[in-house]
This record gives structure tokens, C-alpha cells and sequence, in this order.
């Protein structure tokens, strides 16, 4: 059966992290989930007190991300980063690969980051963002198996600030490399229904989308 606009909605995580983002943006984004039924928000850390508030009678979960957009920062620093978002209501977190780390061939030191926020994040889903555009496929079937190994429970494809966004083909690689049993988002450049159904097909579970409301509005 296919998937029809509104059946898509509850894959989305609706998203608002450019870096002008205000509190008017947020409260329409808070809307807009509740309203269509949308997965969940993402937003950047310092609006997810307010997201949480805005959701905590609601359906749709509040995200955050951490490590955003580079990745590049210590790995205490995610961690202390996750555990602030964790005390003000994220129930879900995308952090970004170390990716100099990763292309380094520095897999322990990747693997480490991916850990320390899985532990800081006290048992809510984590997702790693490996940026996919900047990997070839040998490249993200090992960066998906250190995920794996770190106790993450989603791979995503892409920041929105990088090179490029989600593919079919890297979410294909991706959901055949972690399995059934772990999680894998879409996100980057998923502006229409067609897009996001793709992913879908392809095997994707979650799709970041910030045209959220003209996907399921088609």
C-alpha cells in the first residue's frame, strides 16, 4: 500500500534549526506538529526548554540536537551539551560524527564520542548525523557499525548544512548495513511528498523536514 500524504506524517520530525531561529518560529513550529501529527520537533538547544513546554501536553516529542552542525567539538563537551537538552525536556537527540575523527581512521575516538552521549542521554534515543554527502559507501557502512556499537538507536543522513542532503541510495546502504532493528533518518533536501516517500521506500523510518507541511499537504 502506498503512503499517502498524511500517512507520512507521523515519520516527521518537523525542523527548525537555522541559526536565527526565534521564539515566534518555535511556538508555529510547536503548532504545526500538533496540528498535522507530526513525529516529533528539532530544534537547536536553546530553544528545547520552551519546545518541551510548548509539547508537554501534546503528542509530538521535543529534539535536540547536539554537536550541531560540525560535529567537531570534545567529547565531554557533547556529552555535558546532552545532558543539559536531556534536563530541559529533549526526549530525543541527533548529534552530529566527529567527522575529522572518522576520516582520520580514528574509529575508537568516534566510537568514544558516540558513547559518551549515548550515556549522558540516560536511556532516550540517540541519533548520529554522519553527514553522508562527505562519505563514500565504504564509509558509511563503517561509520554506521560504529554507531551501532555505541548504543545509538538511529543513523541519519545529513546535517542540512553540509555539501549535500539525504539519497536514496545512502539510506538504501544505510538501513541494509544497521538492520531491522535500528532506526534510520532521513533528512536534507526533503522538500516534497515524492521526496520523502522515496526515502520511506528506501527504508528509512524518520524524515527531518523542515517543508514538513507541504509534504503532507500535497
Amino acid at each position: 500500500m502506498v503512503l499517502s500524504p498524511k500517512d507520512i506524517a507521523p515519520f516527521i520530525d518537523h525542523t527548525l534549526l537555522k541559526p536565527a531561529a526565534t521564539v515566534r518560529e518555535l511556538d508555529d513550529l510547536c503548532s504545526q506538529a500538533v496540528r498535522f501529527g507530526f513525529y516529533g520537533v528539532c530544534v537547536n538547544p536553546s530553544l528545547i526548554s520552551l519546545a518541551s513546554w510548548k509539547l508537554k501536553d501534546e503528542a509530538p516529542l521535543p529534539i535536540s540536537v547536539v554537536g550541531f552542525p560540525l560535529g567537531a567539538m570534545l567529547p565531554g563537551v557533547k556529552a555535558h551539551e546532552t545532558a543539559q537538552v536531556i534536563e530541559r525536556g529533549a526526549q530525543e537527540i541527533d548529534m552530529v560524527l566527529n567527522l575529522g575523527y572518522f576520516k582520520g581512521g580514528d574509529d575508537a575516538l568516534v566510537l568514544k564520542d558516540v558513547q559518551a552521549v549515548v550515556n549522558a542521554a540516560d536511556g532516550f534515543p540517540v541519533k548520529v548525523i554522519l553527514e553522508t554527502a562527505l562519505l563514500s559507501d565504504e564509509e558509511i557502512v563503517r561509520a554506521c557499525k560504529i554507531c551501532v556499537d555505541g548504543g545509538a538507536k538511529f543513523v541519519k543522513t545529513s546535517t542540512g548544512f553540509g555539501p549535500g542532503g539525504a539519497t536514496v541510495e545512502a539510506v538504501a546502504l544505510m538501513r541494509k548495513t544497521v538492520g531491522p532493528d535500528i532506526g534510520v533518518k532521513a533528512s536534507g533536501g526533503i522538500s516534497t511528498y515524492n521526496d520523502a516517500l522515496s526515502m520511506i521506500e528506501a527504508g528509512a523510518n524518520r524524515i527531518g523536514a523542515s517543508a514538513s507541511i507541504a509534504i503532507v499537504s500535497a
